[in-house]
């Protein structure tokens, strides 16, 4: 990413898409800095799920590319987010937060096409912290954190064509490593289109997002903003 003097002089909302390594809980530091920016958190998986309901005329579609194991289509992922859009600019929204796209250089090159994207946050987590992991009862589960993974992901792009993210409780350490592994070499080069374009900041995760998310707002050069607390106080824009 170029140095800049602050998001201040964008004159309008910060327009951003956070994207990370599994398990570094992408949709909290999402909602987190959409509250301390004022602009929406908006989730491609929260808007492919408002369809799920038979009273929308994109809910056969949708579902048969959830119940066949395919992707949602471009034209209708891309025609939700468009419409989202729009909807806010009416309500007087100038900026985002994305979470949930682009999953190939494909979507990113389509994205391109209809938002001005200002950052590409990347969040980082070594293997060796993802292993750390636990579940609540103080044991590590993959299968658990994967299965999730491919539920909410509503087959958005997440999962490699070659295997679903869904597994059993008897996956072995190997088997996980390469599933994270698939799910790395798929992101590069969505990684790389924004590097080209100099729009990619990555942040190493270290810990949950309490610990991390003094470092993430220096990072952003955020760190003259008040954090947000559980209150919601701050309701501070970043603006001109």
């Amino acid at each position: 990413m170029e140095e800049s003097d602050g998001w201040e002089t964008l004159g309008r909302g910060v327009q951003w898409v956070i994207m990370g390594d599994p398990m570094v809980r992408r949709h909290v530091y999402a909602e987190r800095l959409a509250k301390l920016l004022d602009v929406p958190h908006i989730s491609m998986g929260s808007l492919v799920k408002q369809e799920l309901n038979p009273n929308s005329p994109l809910y056969k579609k949708i579902a048969s590319s959830v119940n066949q194991g395919k992707l949602v289509p471009e034209d209708v992922i891309f025609g939700l987010l468009s419409k989202r859009l729009e909807e806010g600019y009416c309500r007087g929204e100038t900026g985002f937060i994305l979470d949930g796209i682009p999953r190939t250089r494909m979507q990113a090159e389509i994205l391109d096409q209809i938002a001005d994207i200002d950052l590409v946050l990347n969040l980082k987590c070594t293997e060796e912290s993802m292993m750390k992991k636990t579940s609540g009862n103080g044991i590590y589960s993959p299968s658990r954190e994967f299965h999730s993974m491919a539920t909410s992901g509503l087959n958005l792009g997440l999962q490699p064509q070659s295997g679903h993210f869904q597994s059993s409780n008897a996956d072995t350490d190997t088997i996980w490593q390469e599933k994270l592994r698939m799910y790395s070499e798929q992101r590069k080069p969505i990684e790389e289109y924004y590097k080209q374009q100099k729009k990619l900041l990555d942040f190493q995760v270290a810990g949950g997002p309490g610990e991390s998310w003094q470092g993430l707002l220096a990072a952003l050069q955020l760190q003259h903003m008040n954090s947000v607390t559980c209150a919601g106080s701050s309701s501070q824009k970043l603006t001109a």
